[in-house]
């Protein structure tokens, strides 16, 4: 299973319109649709609120290490993620990150109870 990165702002305002799961730390977005369906696409942002680029890079770094662990064992071939980072999400214990992402991919990948977004 391939994973590619999200780079286009319309990529990300799609997913923006799908599922969500909220964590301490991470915020995770999903949508299927525009993904090839051998493929996990994951977008990355952190927004100004949460620091500096300094705060916002290691934030963003983090994340990316997560979902580089977690994506192939959690996430859902032809579905793309969008990653948002928290206020906490750099100064987080990586154990305690780990098991945010996990617990959001696992949730996102529950069917949706009566959810007809696409």
């Amino acid at each position: 299973m391939k994973i590619s990165r999200l780079r286009v702002r319309r990529d990300f305002l799609f997913v923006a319109q799908g599922r969500k799961a909220v964590r301490s730390s991470v915020v995770v977005q999903a949508r299927e649709g525009h993904c090839p369906p051998d493929e996990i696409r994951a977008g990355f942002t952190a927004t100004r609120k949460i620091g500096n680029a300094v705060v916002r890079n290691r934030a963003k770094r983090r994340l990316k290490e997560a979902a580089r662990l977690l994506l192939p064992l959690h996430g859902q071939a032809g579905t793309d993620y969008v990653f948002i980072a928290r206020v906490t999400t750099g100064a987080k214990a990586w154990t305690r990150l780990l098991d945010d992402v996990q617990s959001a991919l696992q949730t996102l990948a529950r069917p949706a109870s009566g959810d007809k977004n696409d």
